[in-house]
């Protein structure tokens, strides 16, 4: 769509051409952080990225996120697994639902330059890393934190783990 070349798309993000190449094909899944470079570069929200399982047609779609129309994307070859639970509508607000399987990760650490960030694990365990420190969350478990702190997390567990995560501002 931007015309770019793969030269000219690592140029803009940092990342090496075979890696973008990888991407493209399917043959490997960015990290959050390289997402994010990758969608810099093509000058794209990360949020194009997330697609809708069918059209929205209802009157309310400005407040309302149907569940047939939650916008997904997959990481880690789909070991986590998250759903954008909030309408485009408020930016200054996102929901998402993460599903991780065992063994599943975020990535590199990443951050955002503003906000801040919560949850509440809603089955299984999360590992949850911010800064270096590491912390295990258990279901029921809540947390907070800037969005301004380097964060990782995982299911280091042998159960399925699901999240509730809030972000303000939105992110994608």
């Amino acid at each position: 769509m931007r015309s770019m070349s793969l030269k000219e798309v690592a140029d803009g993000s940092g990342l090496s051409v075979g890696m973008l190449s990888q991407v493209e094909r399917g043959l490997t899944s960015p990290s959050i952080k390289s997402m994010r470079a990758i969608c810099d570069a093509l000058e794209m929200p990360v949020k194009w990225l997330f697609e809708a399982q069918q059209s929205q047609h209802d009157d309310d779609a400005e407040f309302v996120v149907r569940l047939a129309s939650r916008r997904e994307i997959a990481y880690d070859e789909g070991g986590l697994f998250k759903q954008i639970l909030t309408p485009d509508t408020q930016p200054k607000i996102q929901m998402l639902r993460f599903v991780m399987q065992p063994g599943a990760d975020s990535g590199e650490p990443y951050s955002n330059s503003e906000g801040g960030k919560c949850g509440i694990v809603l089955a299984g365990t999360m590992e949850l890393e911010l800064d270096g420190y590491r912390m295990t969350i258990r279901e029921g478990d809540s947390f907070a934190f800037p969005a301004t702190a380097l964060v990782r997390y995982w299911n280091e567990g042998s159960q399925v783990c699901e999240v509730l995560w809030i972000v303000s501002p939105a992110t994608v």
